[in-house]
This record gives structure tokens, sequence and C-alpha cells, in this order.
């Protein structure tokens, strides 16, 4: 994520994706209003940075998914290790 280690204006980011700053700043108003970014006004200029204590909330939520899904791939990669031996 660009605002991982820095503050970004809107067209800033915007220049890092082949899409309209339009659709940018929609996303970065989405993110803003879900608290994954935070802005900050500059004089005329708004900065967007990460709000590092709410992408924790959801990579904690997130978490319990990510080891099931790891269980099943890791279950489904022995079985098809296995069939592969049978061959």
């Amino acid at each position: 994520m660009l605002v991982a280690s820095q503050s970004l204006t809107a067209g800033a980011i915007a220049s890092n994706f082949d899409t309209a700053r339009p659709t940018v700043s929609k996303h970065l108003q989405i993110l803003t209003e879900c608290e994954l970014l935070e802005q900050e006004q500059n004089g005329r200029e708004i900065s967007y940075h990460i709000n590092a204590k709410k992408m924790k909330e959801v990579a904690d939520f997130i978490e319990p998914f990510r080891q099931m899904w790891d269980e099943g791939f890791n279950k489904l990669e022995s079985i098809m290790k296995k069939y592969k031996t049978k061959k």
C-alpha cells in the first residue's frame, strides 16, 4: 500500500494507477469513511496516511479465516500428493 510508509495526496496516489483521478478519490473517500485511512489538511492539499490501529483490527478479524484457508489448502495439497504417488 502506497500510504503505508508516508502520507500522500490524492494526485500522488492516482499517478501510480492507470485510472481517472476521480475514481481514486472515490476510493480514498470510502477508505477514509471506513477509518482505514486518515486525512490531514496541509493548506489546500489533503494528504492521506494509513490508520494502523484500524488496519490491525481488520487483520485480527481476518486471521482466523486465513488460518482456516491455510489448513484447507494444506489438506488438499496432502490429498493431491497421495493421489499423484498412486498413479
